[in-house]
């Protein structure tokens, strides 16, 4: 540490601010599965931003960033089920297809993998779910489940800048 840096802290120069609830954040960060494969990635490219407690990123997701100054880069490991939840069997379920008709899929053809949304019961907003099988009668089995539900994944970020 020079004199001057030294002259500063002692000074009472102010640190870098923290990360806390309802910050406000630019950050680059990287979400990997358990098996090392990109599901999302900013470094390289812009920052995301995002306000915390918004529920832009997953809480455990959030949580992990509460404490950390900015220009902190840091990863974090979390165990299946820890980010994005475990996995409900009860949110997969068969979806006549005259219902997905009266949704807006009429006439769409549909293959397993395909996303689908539906809306909210009051008509403001939607949520997805994936396609998982398909019946001859039409139906079709939709995961309504995180795609991350149940698996273990690595966060990676570093914080560009905390308001």
């Amino acid at each position: 540490m020079s004199c001057e840096s030294n002259a500063a802290a002692a000074a009472g120069a102010p640190s870098a601010p923290v990360v806390v609830e309802g910050s406000f954040l630019t950050l680059h960060y990287r979400l990997e599965g358990a098996d090392g494969a990109v599901l999302i990635d900013t470094f390289g490219a812009q920052p995301a931003t995002l306000s915390l407690g918004d529920g832009q990123l997953a809480p455990a997701l959030e949580r992990r960033l509460l404490g950390l100054p900015e220009g902190a880069e840091a990863s974090f490991e979390l165990a299946a089920g820890e980010a994005f939840g475990p996995r409900d069997p009860a949110k997969v379920q068969w979806v006549a297809r005259r219902l997905l008709d009266e949704l807006g899929a009429a006439g769409q053809t549909l293959a397993v993998g395909d996303v689908l949304q539906f809306p909210t019961p009051d008509g403001q907003g939607s949520y997805a779910g994936t396609v998982r099988a398909l019946r001859d009668d039409g139906a079709v089995c939709v995961d309504f489940n995180h795609p991350l539900a149940g698996q273990a994944v690595r966060l990676t970020v570093r914080i560009i800048g905390v308001l």
